[in-house]
């Protein structure tokens, strides 16, 4: 893999939702939904939306993941009052989730008022700023991607110009990268 670079996969910047950092949560969905139908249709989706400063940096990521969390505000609640990090990526009972529910009030009201969280919530307040390890160049080979990838267990990582770091030029997922894999798995067996 090592002849195949980051910049044979990524999918280049212009063809990714991007918002501005004062948009609303509304405008990400409707950004993402755009760039979800302009898009080749033979790839997978996009899953987020990059948000970019007024001088065109990216600053952040809101996948859709961080898009329904944001309609329910007690998930703040119930992280700020957990130790740092019990609560992410454990295998929990379903008791227990039930219970989290009950006890923070999750979802009972979520719902309702949809359209005014939607356009009332900035994205700026909402998204993930990338940490260093998030970020690949574009002459990388896929061997350094895909470690970068499964070491930080990320589902994209930013792609930076071979001529300046801070410059992003597009998106390496990690949809592209399982479907690239799994297409040379299966070519191994018809040669």
């Amino acid at each position: 893999m090592k002849s195949y670079t980051v910049k044979n996969l990524m999918v280049p910047l212009s063809e990714y939702a991007t918002v501005s950092e004062a948009a609303t949560l509304l405008d990400a969905v409707k950004a993402l939904k755009e760039a979800q139908a302009a898009f080749n249709q033979k790839r997978y989706r996009h899953r987020a939306i990059l948000v970019i400063d007024k001088n065109n940096h990216i600053v952040g990521k809101l996948s859709q993941h961080d898009v329904i969390e944001a309609l329910e505000p007690n998930y703040k609640e119930m992280r700020n009052s957990a130790p740092s990090g019990s609560i992410h990526r454990l295998g929990f009972s379903d008791g227990f989730v039930k219970s989290t529910i009950e006890q923070y009030h999750l979802w009972e009201k979520a719902l309702e008022n949809l359209c005014g969280k939607a356009i009332h919530q900035k994205v700026i307040k909402l998204m993930y700023a990338p940490g260093k390890g998030e970020f690949v160049n574009e002459r990388a080979s896929m061997d350094e991607a895909i470690h970068r990838l499964i070491i930080g267990r990320h589902h994209s990582l930013l792609v930076t110009a071979d001529h300046d770091v801070r410059e992003i030029v597009g998106l390496l997922r990690l949809t592209d990268v399982f479907e690239f894999v799994s297409d040379a798995m299966q070519e191994c067996f018809l040669k």
